[in-house]
């Protein structure tokens, strides 16, 4: 399967290669071991691709059109699933999706960001960027979980919390502080994974766990390097050179133990096969919650706070003389 465009420019010679071997299927003027070979070459050039990629590339795979979002891996991976909607405050969040589900035979609160497939869904759902009523929706669902001892299943995927005036009359900051301070204690296991886009407060929002997952073409950060670059030097022409400085990557943040373990894509990404992400998905999930259910509920909670409280490393020097 091609997935559909735009595509990224360092993937194109295997979309050519790709596209070369589907119009050949199609006369029927090929053999079987001719297909074969075709797909070995084209599955090397992926490899070696994938060898290559900056940080930058992998920011780029991370906002690449037809990778699954949070819906596709609720639809794939769990069954009896009643999203939940409103704050009890204010009003509902199309862009972030919460609810309950079943994976397997456990019952789960599941919740993530949601970015649309076309311009008016990606209206509707504000580009996958959540307003305070979002945050809240979620911590009044993890509460639920909390209350009837259901395990948390967090997909994070943004460019950030909305910044417009009416979050920020509503509380936006607060909403968001107040989410990482009930997290950091709930009394249940979470689970976060990072499938696309982690930027800043919009991330963070849902992404204090016991676990944190993250898919190997993902980011998670403080800011975009585009917005890092326009803040340093008042322009973004240098994200890419800033991608890979600011540790943003699957792998950094692996070294810097702020990630726990990073879940392999379909090789050229998850874009390139879908079924095949979620069914890897769905056998990390089932494994980390086996692993989180058998820890007693005050233990988990203070192994939570040890290891934020142990994430963030410093040095001193002397001063010179």
């Amino acid at each position: 399967m091609i997935p559909k465009g735009p595509h990224l420019e360092f993937e194109q010679p295997v979309v050519e290669l790709a596209m070369k071997i589907e119009d050949l299927l199609k006369t029927g003027e090929i053999t079987n071991s001719d297909v074969e070979d075709l797909i070995a070459k084209k599955e090397a050039l992926q490899r070696k691709i994938a060898n290559k990629l900056t940080a930058w590339n992998r920011v780029e795979l991370a906002r690449r059109p037809g990778r699954p979002y949070t819906l596709d891996y609720i639809q794939s991976l769990f069954t009896d699933f009643v999203e939940l909607h409103g704050d009890r405050r204010y009003g509902d969040d199309a862009a972030l999706v919460t609810g309950i589900a079943r994976l397997g035979g456990q019952s789960v609160v599941v919740m993530g960001h949601q970015k649309g497939r076309d311009t008016k869904e990606s209206i509707r759902r504000n580009f996958g960027m959540a307003h305070p009523e979002g945050y809240r929706k979620a911590m009044r669902c993890m509460k639920l979980a909390e209350k009837f001892s259901l395990p948390v299943i967090a997909f994070i995927d943004t460019p950030g919390a909305y910044p417009g005036v009416g979050a920020e009359e509503r509380g936006q900051a607060e909403a968001i502080a107040y989410n990482l301070m009930e997290m950091a204690l709930l009394k249940t296991p979470i689970l976060v994974v990072v499938i696309g886009e982690g930027a800043s407060g919009g991330a963070l929002g849902i992404g204090v766990g016991d676990r944190l997952l993250m898919l190997e073409n993902a980011w998670f950060g403080v800011i975009s390097p585009e917005s890092c670059s326009a803040i340093l030097w008042g322009d973004s022409t240098k994200k890419q050179d800033l991608s890979g400085t600011m540790k943003i990557t699957a792998t950094d943040l692996k070294a810097l133990k702020v990630v726990d373990r990073i879940v392999k894509e379909p090789l050229g990404g998850a874009h390139w096969d879908p079924e095949a992400m979620c069914e890897m998905m769905r056998s990390v999930l089932t494994e980390e919650l086996e692993l989180l259910q058998g820890i007693d509920i005050e233990k988990l909670v203070e192994k939570r706070l040890d290891k934020y409280a142990d994430m963030a490393q410093y040095s001193e020097n002397e001063p010179k003389k």
